[in-house]
């Protein structure tokens, strides 16, 4: 072995001395046969396999060798031979670095440079200053060259691209280009997911760069327009006026940094007279509106006619326009307007994506005025191009989804016959937008940016009431506010492509084909200016939809698919209504009501006439203070506050929704609903609803859970994949997992906990094979592992909702918190049933309280198919009185211990029943049942 090694270093130095490749393959022949001889535990693999590597990174730098990725392989393998602690850990660092640069100089593959960068941040500690490895490492040619290829990377939103830039910053202090692209990703950030932080940090690093551009230094214009520009973005976010000012400050100089004749004059023009607008807009200076205009008109002389932003400055000059008309009401502001609208949308190829901005542009003038001039045909005109711009497809989600929003909006203030469409076209975007997203997370994120209309889904179905289409309600109720909960359940469930997969390989094939190649054209046609190029391009374009439209046309002819990439229609939505009828509770602006979704026909609707979105509200906030003050009551004392707000319920909420039930439906008692609540709907305790009415004989009025088994669901879809996926049943099996002694800063002391796992364990019947995991062993890696091997769970512990970020929501276990994200992203296919006796289970949050993502709907979404929550904070002493009645109604001896999950809403209801003398009121309407 080492007449080999000494045979191949001696080769080596040869061909580096006379380039000779012959010289190369001996070495690399030697080197192997040295390998060939260490085996893993071997001490010199690691030496055998930095030679080999070695040699042929230098032959691929020569250009003699081509393939460079299996030598990058060995610089891998020697690196996991020498972890962190050992000598030479920072040489194979150097090494595989080294490859890794290489490859990207070569390639010119983003992955290399990024993880070069990653890899340089961790090495440059581990070299002691004055070494031979740290002047090398530190100098021009490797972490300033890492720099200055990461620069050019394209800038992102992505938390990989803003980690990255953050790690570089952190490596080399005071460098301009690091701080502005850091920021400029962080301002991206900002306009995808509307984070407030991510703009204030990318102000903070502008003032950095800004500092370190005194006045003479060459990017003093750059740093001077970025920050402005960012200021700008705020003022508009937060409406500060010391922000517009110091923009429009900043934009002025940075304009005299760039005389006629300087490339960026043109650019710092358009952005002095955006922040001069922007002022106006919230100011009304007529004077900054005037100078603005002068800008945007000497910005757009300076541009040649076939400058790449040409359509950019017109529209921008359009907008100024209009809003000057709106103030002076000059027909020649307007008329100019639209012509420059015109003028953009001709220079501009079909498929650019900033035609968007040209038709956004082009129906702001038209609006503009109609309300001046009310010519319907300025309507019709505007409405036509929000449709063609929430329509351009080769336009990213997140533009198109706010341009559909503000259809909804101009269809709303006008009254327009749109209204329903361009409901529908906002849900469907929203929905791919959220789609294309990595992970819950960030579809959450994306979302979080437009929570200004999560009224939306609540409005649309209030609309469709309006005009009699009740079908056409539920649909959209449901396509809306399923956003964030149909997202999650895919965590866990197959997309629809899988689905096809599984049934016509060779038709999805076809489908993700033609979807990547309309992909790749539109974004191809970007870039693009030459004419005849771009005509090319839109034609392959319109082949490529319309065989993309020929293949889906296909898919929607198999059996089970015919609403593949549609939303559910109300003929899908009702099967949720199988085994008793859905009641919809809608909350919205305009008014109050409840749809019910019958097993079979029509849908019913019950108006609320005496119920408001304030009504509901101020009805939420009794609710938690009477709870808070029974809370503090001894439990022999009536709750007289929790009395009348549940009569309030069931007089103006519930009665009217019963009566249809009863009437109409000729529903027997006895007999199961499912409420699914909207908006405030979903913070009130609607099953609790009760007259509390004694008759003369001294009898009581029945409450809504004396006539009928309440359960909840979040959405109809949810209901209807729970029932689908309970055909795939497997022997059950039980665990109770209880977590009484959290430690110190997790909660007090839940003493009851240990006697209700028994008292469970009892209960189970002997065919489960019950298990118990408590005290220390109840771990978050032991509670998800006895999660993934159980079909039925009951957890004892404190349980926490986060109310900015319900993903968080966790359970309080002894070492780390279990959190909804750690359950949702496990694979829990046989799920069945899950008792959560635990606090906050089942409460939404507030950033969307519509969309109820909390622990117990969670863990619906995970694979549970039946769930018992709670609604606010459980006495785990009193509760231990309802679980006991629970499971000795849901595991009846006489049943010969069979589980059927479907019980559990019965068995809810008799248990709270019988425990009335035992556990007070807001004990007993804490606990609600989610699912089939």
């Amino acid at each position: 072995m080492a007449q080999d090694t000494d045979l191949g270093h001696a080769q080596f130095a040869k061909y580096v001395t006379s380039k000779k490749v012959s010289y190369l393959n001996h070495a690399v022949e030697h080197f192997r046969l040295v390998l060939d001889q260490c085996p893993i535990s071997h001490p010199d693999r690691a030496t055998a396999l930095t030679n080999l590597a070695w040699a042929c990174l230098v032959g691929y730098i020569r250009n003699d060798l081509q393939d460079i990725d299996p030598t990058i392989s060995l610089f891998c393998d020697a690196l996991v031979l020498r972890p962190q602690r050992h000598p030479d850990h920072p040489l194979s660092l150097y090494n595989l670095t080294k490859a890794l640069i290489w490859r990207h100089n070569k390639t010119n593959t983003a992955a290399d440079i990024r993880e070069a960068a990653q890899i340089c941040h961790g090495l440059l500690p581990l070299c002691p200053e004055g070494t031979y490895i740290r002047s090398i490492v530190a100098g021009k040619y490797w972490v300033n060259y890492v720099i200055r290829r990461c620069n050019k990377l394209p800038r992102d939103a992505s938390d990989e691209d803003i980690h990255l830039r953050r790690v570089l910053i952190k490596d080399v202090k005071e460098c301009v280009n690091l701080l502005m692209n850091l920021a400029r990703s962080l301002k991206s950030r900002f306009r995808h997911q509307g984070k407030p932080n991510d703009l204030d940090e990318a102000i903070s690093l502008h003032e950095e760069a800004l500092r370190l551009c005194p006045v003479g230094h060459k990017y003093r214009d750059v740093s001077l327009d970025n920050l402005g520009g960012s200021l700008v973005t705020r003022f508009n976010k937060c409406g500060n006026i010391d922000d517009i000012t110091r923009a429009v400050s900043l934009h002025r100089e940075a304009l005299t940094l760039c005389p006629p004749g300087n490339p960026d004059c043109n650019i710092m023009l358009n952005n002095l007279a955006l922040a001069l607008k922007t002022r106006y807009v919230g100011l009304h200076v007529s004077e900054d509106l005037n100078e603005s205009i002068d800008r945007y008109r000497k910005s757009l002389q300076l541009m040649r006619h076939d400058h790449p932003e040409r359509h950019r400055a017109l529209h921008n000059l359009s907008s100024a326009l209009c809003f000057r008309f709106t103030q002076t009401q000059q027909n020649e502001d307007v008329e100019e307007a639209i012509t420059l609208c015109q003028d953009s949308l001709a220079a501009l190829p079909l498929l650019h994506p900033d035609r968007i901005f040209s038709y956004w542009s082009l129906q702001e003038a038209h609006r503009s005025r109609y309300r001046i001039l009310h010519d319907p045909t300025d309507l019709l005109l505007a409405v036509d191009n929000l449709k063609q711009a929430s329509g351009h497809a080769t336009q990213g989600f997140p533009e198109r989804t706010k341009v559909a929003w503000h259809w909804i909006t101009a269809a709303e203030e006008h009254s327009h016959a749109s209204r329903l469409e361009a409901y529908t076209t906002f849900f469907g975007l929203l929905d791919g937008h959220l789609a294309t997203r990595s992970s819950t997370i960030s579809r959450r994120e994306a979302a979080a940016a437009f929570s200004g209309a999560r009224t939306l889904p609540v409005d649309a179905a209030s609309y469709a009431i309006d005009w009699g289409n009740l079908p056409r309600a539920v649909e959209l109720v449901e396509q809306g506010r399923g956003q964030q909960s149909s997202l999650a359940s895919r965590l866990t469930g197959r997309t629809p492509v899988e689905d096809l997969e599984s049934v016509n390989p060779t038709l999805a094939h076809n489908y993700l084909e033609l979807s990547k190649r309309v992909s790749n054209v539109t974004q191809s046609s970007a870039a693009i200016t030459d004419k005849t190029t771009a005509d090319r391009a839109a034609t392959e374009y319109r082949t490529l939809s319309r065989q993309w439209e020929a293949v889906v046309a296909e898919i929607r002819d198999l059996s089970s698919f015919s609403r593949f990439l549609l939303p559910p229609s109300y003929e899908d939505l009702q099967a949720a209504a199988c085994q008793g009828p859905v009641i919809i509770l809608i909350a919205s602006q305009y008014s109050c009501s409840a749809i019910i979704v019958p097993t079979s026909g029509d849908p019913h609707h019950v108006p609320l006439p005496s119920v408001t979105l304030a009504d509901l509200t101020n009805l939420k906030d009794r609710f938690a203070r009477a709870i808070r003050q029974a809370s503090r009551m001894n439990p022999a004392e009536s709750r007289t506050d929790l009395i009348v707000l549940s009569r309030i319920i069931w007089d103006e909420i519930m009665l009217p929704i019963v009566n249809i039930l009863e009437h109409v439906l000729k529903l027997k008692r006895r007999s199961r609903i499912w409420l699914c609540p909207t908006a405030d709907f979903a913070s009130i305790p609607l099953h609790a609803a009760n007259p509390f009415l004694t008759k003369a004989d001294r009898s009581k009025d029945p409450c809504l859970e004396d006539l009928y088994i309440c359960s909840y669901t979040p959405t109809l879809s949810a209901l209807v994949r729970s029932r689908q996926l309970m055909k795939k049943r497997v022997p059950p099996s039980f665990v109770a997992i209880g977590q009484g002694q959290p430690g110190a800063g997790k909660g007090k002391a839940l003493l009851a906990v240990d006697s209700e796992l028994e008292l469970v364990h009892k209960l189970v019947p002997t065919t489960a094979n019950c298990t118990t995991i408590s005290g220390d062993a109840a771990t978050r890696a032991g509670a998800l592992d006895a999660l993934q091997r159980n079909t039925w769970v009951h957890l004892a512990c404190h349980g926490m909702q986060d109310r900015t970020q319900p993903y968080n929501s966790h359970f309080v276990m002894k070492d780390k918190h279990l959190t909804l994200l750690d359950i949702m992203e496990r694979d829990i296919p046989h799920a069945e049933f899950a008792f959560l006796s635990a606090c906050h289970t089942a409460v939404g949050d507030e950033e969307t309280p519509d969309e109820v993502i909390h622990l117990a709907v969670g863990l619906q979404f995970s694979g549970f198919k039946s769930v018992v929550g709670t609604l606010w904070e459980v006495d785990d002493s009193v509760a231990k009185h309802v679980v006991e009645a629970f499971y000795k109604y849901m595991f009846n001896p006489k049943e010969g211990g069979v589980m059927d999950c479907t019980k559990a809403a019965w068995a809810l209801n008799c248990a709270t029943h019988a425990v009335k003398t035992k556990v007070p009121l807001e004990q007993r309407m804490v606990f609600i049942h989610i699912g089939v």
